[in-house]
C-alpha cells in the first residue's frame, strides 16, 4: 500500500501549476512549457478547444430560435440578466456555482471555462508609462510600485509581438508605443474631434485605440493557427479565426504542442499546501482540487505555483490556504491579504449629436474605436481629486428601417435602410479607482459553496474620489463637445456599483517590502517565493488603460524569472 501511495503522488507531481487559464494563466503555461517545464493547469470549468467549442460562433440572428433572445425559462438560473444573450449563454455563469456575498452592491462576471475571460474581453491593449507607475509614489495613496515602465517595456513587446496588436503609435509620453500592426482606423467625425482637441486644447488626444486583433498576419500567428480579424464583431461567443487573442487560440495550443503541458478541467481549486516543517525554507508544496464531478479532494505537487485565477479567485484561494504558519491566508504574515481592492470607474457616459458629413458613413465593421488617453494629473496635480481618467470615444451614423407595413416596400426598406440626418458621437470614461483598505474581499466563517469552500464576501464602494471623477468627466466631455459644435449634448453618471465593468484589481499587491505588500518586484510571495501571483490580483494601483496587455508582460516577466530561479536552485 505504501509503494501504491508513492506512484500515485509521483502521478501528480509535476514541476509547475498554473492555477487558471485565462489571458495570464495561458502566458504562464506557455512560457513554463516553453522551458521545458512539465506543467499543470488546473481549469475550474470544462474544456473548450479552439474553434470546435465555439457553438454560437458567426451565426447569424435568424439562426437562433428566438432571434437570440433568452426565454423567461432559461433566465431563472442567472441572477445578473445584463449580458444574458443565447449568443453568450455557452460562456454564461450559473448562479448556483458560486454564490457570494454583497456586504456592499457589487458586479462580479466570471468565466469559468478554459481560456476564462480571454474569451469575453474587449481586447483594448494600452501600455503603462512611467507616469502610471509613478501615481502612488507622487501622491502617497496605495503604495509604490517595485517596477518601473524600463522593467516591463521589454515584456510588453514580446507579448504583443505574439497575440497581435493593430492600432497607431502617436509619440505621447503618457502613453507608451506598442508594437503593432495596422490599425482599423477612425471615423471621419472622430477625426474631426480629434483635430478639434488638438486646435482647443493642449494635452488632449484622440488616438485609434489598440487591440489585440490581427489585420496583418505573422509568421508567428500563421505557426498559431491564426487567421485576419474578418470584422465579424461577434468576438465574445469565441472567434473560429483566431482573429483576435484568446488563450484558446494562442498561448494554450502553443503550450499543448511542447508536450509539457496537462491541462485538468473541472478542477475547483481549494487551497494552496504549505510546508509546515520550521526547519525549511518557507515554501508551498501543491495545491489541492476538489473534482467538480466527483466532490473528491485531490492533491497535486510542484516545485512552483502561479496563481492566476482571476482576481477574486487569485485572493480567496490564498486567504483560504491556512496552515499552522500561516493561519490567516498564505503569505498573509501582515494581514493585508484581501485589502486594497481596486477596479476601473465606467460610471460616466456621454453622447451628442454630430451636423454635417452627411456625404460619409463608416464602411464596414471596426472591431475597435478611437481613444481619448488620461489627460487629468498626469504630470502634475491640478484639481480637487486624485489620478484621472481615459475615455472610449465613438461615432457612426446610425440606419433608420421602417417597417411599419408589409411586402414590397418593407422588404425595400429593410434591403435600403435610409441614413439617420446626423452621425452620433459617444463617449464613457474609465477612471482610475484609489485602493482603499476599506475595500476588501474576504471569507465568511460558515457559509459555504456546494464544493465546501467558504463563501466570498465582497465589501467595496465608490469614493468621494470617485464621485468628484466623474464629475469631472461629464463637465469636461460636455465643454469638449460643445467646442466641437455638436448638438443635443447628454452626460450622464450611471451609478453603476463597482465591479460592473470587470477590471478587478488587488488585494495580493506587489511592493518593495513584505510589511506593506505581499509580493515583490517578481510576483513572488514575500513568506513564500515558490508562489507566485500574476493576475490582476498583484495590482498596486490601476491607472486608466485596460489592464489585461499588463497582466501578461507581468506573467511573461515572472514565468521567465521563476525559471531562472529553478535553474540556481533557490526555489
Amino acid at each position: 500500500m505504501a509503494n501504491f501511495n508513492i506512484d500515485s503522488e509521483k502521478k501528480r507531481t509535476y514541476d509547475a501549476i498554473v492555477i487558471g487559464s485565462g489571458a495570464s494563466g495561458g502566458w504562464a503555461a506557455k512560457e513554463l512549457c516553453e522551458k521545458g517545464l512539465k506543467v499543470l493547469v488546473l481549469e475550474r470549468g470544462r474544456e473548450v478547444k479552439h474553434g470546435r467549442d465555439y457553438p454560437t460562433a458567426s451565426k447569424a440572428p435568424w439562426q437562433f430560435d428566438y432571434r437570440g433572445t433568452v426565454p423567461l425559462d432559461k433566465r431563472t438560473d442567472y441572477r445578473n440578466a445584463r449580458f444574458l444573450r443565447e449568443s453568450r449563454l455557452p460562456f454564461m455563469l450559473k448562479d448556483d456555482e458560486q454564490p457570494f456575498i454583497q456586504e456592499k452592491p457589487f458586479e462580479w462576471h466570471r468565466g469559468y471555462h478554459q481560456g476564462g475571460k480571454s474569451l469575453l474581453w474587449a481586447r483594448q491593449t494600452q501600455r503603462w508609462s512611467d507616469y502610471d507607475f509613478q501615481g502612488p509614489e507622487r501622491d502617497g495613496f496605495a503604495v509604490d510600485w517595485p517596477i518601473r515602465y524600463k522593467d516591463l517595456e521589454p515584456w510588453y513587446t514580446y507579448v504583443e509581438k505574439f497575440i497581435g496588436i493593430a492600432g497607431a503609435n502617436d509619440g505621447l509620453v503618457e502613453l507608451p508605443d506598442s508594437y503593432t500592426q495596422p490599425g482599423f482606423g477612425m471615423s471621419c467625425v472622430e477625426s474631426y474631434f480629434k483635430e478639434s482637441l488638438k486646435k482647443n486644447y493642449e494635452g488632449r488626444h484622440v488616438i485609434q485605440a489598440r487591440c489585440a486583433h490581427l489585420t496583418d498576419p505573422q509568421e508567428i500567428h500563421k505557426q498559431q493557427g491564426r487567421s485576419k480579424c474578418m470584422h465579424q464583431r461577434q468576438c465574445n461567443r469565441g472567434c473560429l479565426y483566431g482573429g483576435y487573442y484568446s488563450s484558446n487560440s494562442s498561448t494554450m495550443p502553443w503550450a499543448e504542442k511542447t508536450g509539457n503541458l496537462t491541462l485538468r478541467p473541472h478542477s475547483v481549486v481549494h487551497s494552496i499546501i504549505h510546508n509546515n516543517k520550521k526547519r525549511r525554507k518557507s515554501r508551498a508544496e501543491g495545491v489541492r482540487v476538489i473534482d467538480a464531478h466527483t466532490n473528491e479532494m485531490i492533491e497535486f505537487y510542484a516545485k512552483i505555483i502561479f496563481v492566476n485565477a482571476s482576481t477574486i479567485n487569485s485572493n480567496a484561494i490564498l486567504l483560504n490556504s491556512k496552515s499552522e504558519r500561516f493561519p490567516e491566508g498564505l503569505g498573509n504574515s501582515n494581514g493585508l491579504l484581501g485589502k486594497y481592492m481596486s477596479w476601473h470607474n465606467y460610471r460616466g457616459k456621454a453622447s451628442a449629436e454630430v451636423e454635417g458629413f452627411a456625404d460619409k458613413k463608416t464602411a464596414g465593421r471596426s472591431a475597435s474605436h478611437a481613444y481619448m488617453p488620461r489627460f487629468r494629473n498626469v504630470f502634475s496635480q491640478e484639481t480637487n481629486f486624485l489620478r484621472g481618467y481615459a475615455a472610449g470615444i465613438s461615432a457612426s451614423r446610425r440606419t433608420n428601417t421602417d417597417t411599419n407595413m408589409i411586402g414590397n416596400q418593407l422588404r425595400e426598406n429593410i434591403l435600403a435602410p435610409k441614413l439617420d440626418d446626423n452621425w452620433i458621437i459617444g463617449s464613457w470614461m474609465m477612471g482610475e479607482v484609489i485602493p482603499t483598505e476599506a475595500n476588501h474581499v474576504r471569507l465568511h466563517n460558515d457559509l459555504k459553496d456546494k464544493y465546501g469552500i467558504p463563501q466570498i464576501i465582497m465589501s467595496c464602494d465608490w469614493t468621494e474620489n470617485d464621485e468628484k471623477m466623474v464629475d469631472d468627466y461629464m463637465e469636461q466631455t460636455i465643454e469638449m463637445f460643445e467646442k466641437a459644435g455638436f448638438k443635443n449634448i447628454e452626460a450622464r453618471d450611471t451609478k453603476r456599483p463597482p465591479g460592473s465593468d470587470i477590471h478587478e484589481m488587488g488585494g495580493v499587491r506587489m511592493g518593495h517590502d513584505k510589511e506593506t505588500s505581499l509580493l515583490n518586484k517578481h510576483n513572488q510571495l514575500h513568506d513564500c517565493k515558490n508562489v507566485f501571483v500574476t493576475d490582476g490580483a498583484c495590482m498596486t494601483s490601476t491607472s486608466t488603460q485596460n489592464p489585461t496587455l499588463t497582466f501578461m508582460a507581468i506573467t511573461a516577466r515572472a514565468a521567465n524569472h521563476a525559471v531562472s530561479e529553478l535553474k540556481k536552485r533557490n526555489l
